[in-house]
């Protein structure tokens, strides 16, 4: 019964939903309170919430990893997902509302294309299951990047921290460049790694075999039904929402590696991948609301390990706080410079 128990805390992370679901009902500031809480409350308490590094046993991640409930949270995470798009799409059709509301429920939707979406499409992504991948990609779809599932995977992973990942940022780079640098980056290196896959197996980009190619004819049939269904204006509202998900996506990944880089070996290979190459933080409501991504060395470590095992390392630097609180702060480069430098010297990695 323990065991079931201390997998409903990952239901704290629909509270965002409920959040949502009040915003497209509303109208005016009810429509801003997912922003409020994702960027103001949780970084607030964060300030006042002391960070754990503890980690489960081998007897506590044992009896984790055969839970099935922790997985079926993320299955109802899909469920509410394309739910709430539905609601979101048909709010937009009332009549008479105000720029206020329209523009907080776009906000809210974009806050769900980037924390369900996509974050725990990566965590499906990651699954050898095909239903999971599945799963994955359907997520991926509401914020219209599909490509994220083959470049992550089979690109960031292996060229984390070096000079070939578009999603690594680099010493002193502000957020505002590394957007664009990550978003056309990985696009194209998506395409390169299909393209490289069907060559090996002597086939064609052209063709039903390359699954980047078909991600594409997916999303445009998809942003063409909404236009269909919703008309032009929703079909706007809906891309701006996506694209809101894919830059707080991106965010993340800026603050995950910031300034982080691997040595080359003799060969012109790099090191393995270690704690030491991804940014940390152990704040508790943080890691709850994405899913423990922000134990982020240990994930990259071992793609493999459910998010609820992952561990906390001593030698992993630490962000100084959770992960809404460090987007914030990214957003203001010569902050973001002072603190995270000063971080990056501290943990002598610059």
């Amino acid at each position: 019964m323990d065991k079931s128990i201390k997998a409903f805390k990952y239901i704290t992370p629909f509270i965002l939903y409920v959040l949502s679901l009040l915003a497209f009902q509303g109208e005016g500031l009810i429509c801003y309170t997912p922003l409020l809480y994702t960027f103001f409350a949780i970084p607030f308490l964060e300030l006042f919430i002391k960070a754990s590094t503890a980690n489960l046993d081998e007897v506590e991640e044992s009896l984790a990893k055969q839970n099935k409930l922790y997985d079926f949270i993320l299955y109802a995470a899909v469920i509410m997902q394309y739910y709430s798009l539905w609601i979101f799409l048909n709010s937009l059709q009332a009549p008479a509302l105000s720029t206020a509301t329209i523009v907080g429920r776009v906000i809210s939707m974009g806050l769900l294309c980037g924390s369900f979406g996509i974050n725990v499409a990566h965590e499906l992504g990651h699954r050898v299951n095909k239903m999971e991948q599945t799963f994955s990609k359907m997520l991926l779809l509401t914020s219209l990047y599909m490509h994220f599932f083959i470049e992550h995977n089979k690109g960031h992973h292996k060229h984390v921290a070096t000079a070939s990942d578009p999603s690594t940022a680099k010493y002193n780079q502000s957020v505002y460049v590394f957007w664009p640098q990550t978003l056309i980056g990985t696009y194209l290196s998506a395409w390169k790694i299909a393209k490289e896959e069907l060559e090996k197996k002597g086939k064609s980009w052209f063709s039903i075999n390359n699954e980047m190619l078909l991600f594409q004819l997916i999303q445009v049939a998809f942003v063409l039904g909404i236009y269909l269904f919703f008309g032009l204006i929703v079909t706007l509202c809906f891309l701006i929402a996506a694209l809101l998900g894919v830059l707080l996506l991106e965010s993340v990944n800026y603050i995950e590696h910031y300034g982080l880089t691997r040595n080359e070996t003799e060969n012109h290979q790099f090191e393995r991948v270690q704690p030491h190459h991804s940014w940390n933080s152990n704040h508790i409501i943080g890691r709850l609301m994405l899913f423990e991504l922000s134990r982020h060395s240990d994930h990259h470590y071992l793609a493999s390990r459910k998010y609820q095992i992952l561990r906390s390392f001593d030698n992993a630097p630490q962000m100084p706080t959770g992960y809404p609180g460090m987007i914030l702060l990214s957003l203001v480069p010569p902050l973001w410079f002072k603190v995270m430098n000063n971080q990056m010297k501290k943990y002598n990695l610059k």
